[in-house]
């Protein structure tokens, strides 16, 4: 029996630090997505507020962050872990940037086949050029968040919760006690 209560806890254990980093991937991403709509509102000059638009940027945060878990389930972009962690970290944004290209891409045509097009007219009707400047934002939005990933990666949860959360005084004291 206690194997079983252990392999739950586990799993309640695996179940909430998903929740979590959904949580914390779903924020960030929206925290630009959402400054990316009202860019774009102060550009078309129809600034009124849209919760569709924030709505939208939510969403497909949300969405993001799952494709972002999955590929990390899936060990995509592993392959310069052992490198220095900004080749690590360029490499990572640059996958799952191509991941999300390849989502929005299937995005895309599933919704125009739903519509009523044919698969291949919904493939001539995709917009590369949108999808690619897409693509390359969220590359850039990628950049800082797998550095930070692959920091916490490689100090541990402990130590970069320590590192980013806790006053300098009682690092530098913890240091010098070694």
């Amino acid at each position: 029996m206690p194997s079983e209560d252990s392999t739950k806890k586990t799993l309640k254990q695996r179940a909430k630090h998903e929740f979590e980093e959904l949580f914390i991937l779903t924020g960030y991403l929206g925290f630009f997505f959402c400054g990316l709509a009202t860019y774009s509102m102060l550009l078309l000059d129809r600034f009124h507020i849209s919760y569709f638009a924030y709505g939208t940027a939510l969403i497909n945060a949300l969405v993001i962050a799952k494709v972002i878990l999955i590929g990390e389930a899936a060990h995509a972009g592993r392959k310069f872990e052992a490198r220095a962690l900004v080749y690590s970290a360029l490499w990572k944004a640059f996958v799952f940037a191509l991941l999300v290209f390849a989502f929005h891409l299937a995005e895309e045509m599933i919704r125009d086949v739903i519509h009523g097009k044919s698969l291949d007219a919904a493939f001539h009707d995709i917009r590369v050029y949108d999808l690619l400047i897409r693509t390359g934002l969220i590359f850039c939005v990628f950049i800082p968040l797998f550095l930070f990933r692959e920091l916490k990666r490689v100090v541990g949860d402990e130590g970069f919760r320590e590192l980013f959360f806790h006053p300098a005084a009682s690092r530098t004291n913890a240091a010098s006690n070694r």
